[in-house]
């Protein structure tokens, strides 16, 4: 998850293969009932006439109308008296008469026109949210202790009920990752507002201090030839810690990196090292081992730098790398969890700090406590209570060795994975059958399933076009120890 523009174009390559089949196309034609809803008024005019919703921009697109928008929310939906702040809300508006699917990353909000998965699957409408206290959407003075998923769910409920007065067809939630867990948490606080949920590769967290299942995936993950790769340049690089870290130094006194929330250049040299393996499970495939320094021992110290920054990138846990996932890493620290892993092939006398926890990625004026039973009471209410709920996960995916599964309880809900896939898996990478099935129920969820879909899932198919701009993720790489 780091910013490293080489990283971005790798990406954005990796995540093309993965998307659903079809040639890229030109933008779709204008379509009827785009402009104007059901009452004759212009849509733009219906969203502004929602009380306490601004314009930011409107960004042309064939096809759809899309807008940047602001909407006042209460910093605590148990006090809304109590003050307020803008949360930055896109919309990408198709048609009334299409259901609405509401997406968030669970960071921040792109100002560009995109579709998710589901929304292309359905041909709808997109709401997407940028999650609070991530820059704009902060509250200033942040009151840090109003950033929990109960408050964040509180968002999500407000943006919905405002627009389902224009958006009354059925309604889809989604996002990846933390985007996810947050479409998830959202769920299980407000059970009545979707007709579906679509996870994708959404981390859970039960117990925060039991991890072992990543140690067994790290254990068997790929092929035997490919983790000892890995393993010997992770070891590598801290057996050769003094030389790497006089370099590191010198590039970041040319970059301005500083290390004040860390606490030392040696604390970060380790961050970024060990958050290497990690790293190049959740965004490389088994095939891009090739690019790993065969031989760790008698690669220069340029190569065993250049690896590691290409997959974890060194100005990960810089200040400057840190400031704009801070509302990350205090969830992360008070109700999501956060891994900790053991590094076997490691002698203890290279490793002088481990995984370290994500207090220390928080500047220590913001005060954090642990709320154990936050991640308990979502799982138990998804194994017992999920209905209409669809976990894709990536069969080579670190994130995905502590999942959501499902109970006796759950209704119409589903877990699948991906084979041979990473952190960007999706519908269209699973098995045919599984693809069509999962299909065929957002479809049916979103109650635009046909009457052959319903008599036989296998023909269901992505109601829209691929578009080669809007179908693009554009998933930034940022901290490795953040889904």
């Amino acid at each position: 998850m780091r910013k490293a523009s080489r990283w971005l174009l790798a990406l954005a390559v990796l995540i093309g293969t993965l998307s659903t089949a079809g040639a890229a196309t030109a933008a779709q034609p204008e379509a009827t009932g785009t402009t104007r809803t059901a009452s004759g008024a212009d849509i733009k005019d219906q969203l502004l006439a929602i009380p306490g919703m601004s314009l930011i921009q409107e960004k042309p697109y064939t096809g759809y109308r899309f807008f940047v928008l602001d909407y006042t929310q209460p910093i605590d939906h148990r006090h809304p008296s109590k003050g307020t702040f803008q949360q930055r809300i896109t919309v990408l508006h198709k048609d009334v008469a299409r259901p609405t699917v509401f997406f968030t990353g669970g960071y921040f909000v792109s100002t560009n026109p995109s579709r998710s998965e589901p929304t292309r699957i359905v041909d709808g409408n997109q709401v997407s949210l940028e999650y609070r206290f991530f820059t704009p959407s902060r509250p200033d003075p942040a009151n840090w202790s109003k950033l929990d998923i109960w408050q964040a769910a509180g968002d999500q409920h407000r943006v919905f009920t405002a627009l389902k007065k224009i958006y009354a067809k059925k309604w889809l939630s989604t996002g990846g990752s933390k985007g996810g867990m947050t479409a998830t948490y959202y769920e299980r606080f407000y059970p009545r507002d979707m007709d579906g949920v679509v996870a994708y590769v959404a981390p859970n967290d039960v117990v925060n201090n039991e991890d072992s299942a990543y140690d067994r995936f790290f254990a068997s993950v790929g092929t035997k030839e490919c983790r000892d790769r890995l393993n010997a340049v992770q070891r590598e690089a801290l057996v050769r810690r003094e030389p790497l870290e006089k370099k590191y130094a010198e590039v970041a006194a040319t970059e301005g990196y500083t290390f004040d929330t860390v606490g030392s250049l040696d604390r970060a040299y380790e961050a970024v090292v060990l958050d290497y393996v990690w790293g190049f499970w959740q965004y490389s495939l088994l095939a891009d081992c090739e690019s790993i320094p065969a031989d760790a021992k008698n690669a220069t110290d340029d190569d065993i730098w250049t690896s590691i920054d290409t997959i974890s990138g060194f100005s990960a846990y810089t200040d400057q790398g840190l400031e704009p996932y801070t509302p990350y890493y205090y969830q992360a620290g008070t109700q999501l969890g956060a891994p900790s892993i053991r590094f076997p092939h490691i002698e203890k006398k290279y490793v002088r700090y481990g995984y370290q926890p994500p207090r220390n990625f928080v500047p220590r004026d913001i005060p954090m406590k642990f709320q154990p039973r936050a991640m308990r009471d979502v799982d138990n209410w998804i194994q017992h209570r999920a209905q209409h709920m669809l976990f894709v996960y990536g069969q080579n995916d670190p994130w995905g060795a502590e999942r959501f599964r499902l109970g006796k309880g759950a209704k119409d809900s589903y877990v699948f994975a991906a084979p041979g896939l990473n952190h960007g898996a999706n519908v269209a990478g699973l098995v045919p059958e599984q693809k069509a099935l999962a299909t065929a129920r957002i479809l049916e969820w979103a109650g635009v399933a046909s009457t052959s879909v319903r008599a036989n899932p296998s023909v269901a198919k992505p109601l829209a076009t691929y578009d080669a701009r809007l179908d693009k993720r554009n998933i930034e790489r940022e901290p490795m120890l953040r889904p």
